[in-house]
């Protein structure tokens, strides 16, 4: 036997080992749970100690339609929107509403734009969030900040007196408005005061926020300015001088928690058009664990069936494959676990077709080395002339499927987003299982003692 066939049984066996011990990074309730066993049956407690947990060893991210969640459907108020502008105005939405839920730990949240007769309407699906009143007040909860100049004392008497008679009302007396607010916002940030160590909200404004910003401050030294959020003042702290580069900071009894909320509100910016809400619904987590369970079901049959055909078809390299498969799907579910990918329907989907196109993938390669054989060739031969007349067809394929992928990911919404994060993995996984594992796995076979077996190597009904 020679040393480049010794050399790749080596390998083979490092491959099948680093797929098992791969399933069980995918699968660590099972492993856990031969580990109880083992303790309860030999009484050894320490073994219980094996088990994997926390870290890495979680389980795997899941969407909406299988985690559970809420669904929300807002409708737009466009009626000041010039109609060019609206499709403009809803994207710009979309973004508010994505960048919002994601400050708030939202994983992989499917928010989408779509237009029913002359209306726009936004869909929010929140995974995870099982309380309706929470999501609807993290979607349309947007801060107002807005700086207030110091009135005139006279103007400030006369509202007062005003007041006092019920001539008018709602007006704050001892502030006026500025055209500053939290629209000319670039970020903020918690900061900590140097003395009381307290923290602040440290603020920096756009160009034109910034400009705004040293036009009042130049006009109200020796006044105070006073910072509203949401209606209420906030800090007035007296304008000593100009200030210039477009940055404020925000002052009071914050603690850390309040002043990371704030800061988190008034990063996700304003919403660029008013919404309401015309559906909200409550994904059960019960739903989503059958919508699961069908689909890893389907999924598992669905690979069942491939591996009955492959083994009986192409026999002896047809089991290489299914073997092959096997570490594939185990190094794919690795990978979306550790990225972490969140797995909806969508995404499972993705998976399912990659895996199809990695069993597309050997059938090439052993259709090929069948030709190879019919023409005389010996099995050493036919096999490494078999993968590289395969190799380029492969090639091309998957490159294709990849670039498919690549614009779907770019331009679709996150459902679509997910399918071709899904697809994309699964496809480059898939030609690294056909010609490497599947390539190593069959060459550690190819001994000259196998000639007698040649009928193995065979398929369908040849001879």
């Amino acid at each position: 036997m020679s040393e480049d066939i010794i050399k790749r049984r080596y390998i083979s066996v490092f491959i099948f080992v680093a797929g098992l011990l791969i399933g069980i990074f995918d699968g660590p309730a099972y492993w856990n749970a031969v580990m109880d066993k083992l303790a309860q049956k030999s009484g050894i407690a320490d073994i219980q100690l094996l088990k994997l947990e926390g870290g890495l060893f979680r389980q795997f991210r899941l969407g909406l339609d299988l985690q559970g969640g809420t669904h929300l459907i807002y409708e737009a108020d466009l009626k000041d929107i010039n109609s060019t502008q609206k499709s403009d105005s809803m994207a710009a939405l979309r973004d508010v509403i994505e960048r919002r839920v994601n400050l708030f730990g939202v994983s992989e949240p499917v928010v989408q734009v779509e237009k029913t007769g002359d209306s726009w309407r936004l869909i929010v699906e929140l995974a995870g969030i099982k309380d309706i009143n929470q999501a609807i007040k993290l979607i349309g909860e947007t801060p107002f900040l807005e700086f207030r100049e110091e009135r005139p004392e006279g103007e400030t008497k006369k509202i007062l007196e005003d007041q006092k008679n019920g001539l008018q009302a709602d007006v704050d007396p001892y502030f006026t408005p500025t055209p500053l607010n939290g629209k000319y916002l670039k970020r903020s940030d918690v900061e900590f005061d140097n003395t009381s160590l307290r923290p602040t909200i440290g603020l920096q404004f756009n160009d034109e926020g910034a400009s705004m910003f040293e036009e009042i401050t130049g006009r109200t030294i020796g006044k105070r300015l006073a910072i509203y959020l949401d209606g209420a003042p906030i800090s007035a702290p007296v304008v000593q001088g100009k200030i210039s580069g477009g940055k404020a900071q925000i002052t009071g009894t914050f603690t850390p928690d309040e002043a990371k909320t704030l800061v988190g509100r008034l990063n996700s910016g304003a919403l660029p058009v008013p919404i309401h809400i015309i559906s909200q619904q409550s994904v059960e987590a019960t739903l989503g664990q059958d919508s699961l369970g069908k689909s890893l079901h389907a999924a598992l049959l669905g690979f069942l069936v491939v591996a009955l055909f492959m083994i009986l078809w192409y026999r002896l390299p047809g089991l290489i494959a299914v073997l092959a498969l096997t570490i594939y799907v185990s190094v794919v579910l690795f990978i979306f676990k550790l990225i972490p990918v969140t797995l909806s329907s969508a995404g499972i989907a993705g998976f399912v077709l990659s895996l199809g196109m990695a069993v597309d993938a050997n059938i090439l390669i052993f259709e090929r080395f069948k030709e190879e054989i019919h023409r005389g060739r010996n099995l050493y031969d036919a096999s490494h002339e078999g993968f590289t007349r395969a190799w380029t067809s492969i090639r091309d394929s998957n490159v294709s499927s990849l670039i498919t992928a690549g614009i779907l990911y770019w331009l679709g919404t996150s459902i679509v987003k997910g399918f071709a994060l899904t697809l994309g993995i699964g496809v480059l996984i898939s030609m690294f299982s056909a010609i490497t594992v599947s390539r190593t796995f069959l060459f550690s076979l190819m001994s000259p003692r196998m000639t007698k077996f040649r009928i193995l190597f065979l398929s369908g009904i040849s001879h």
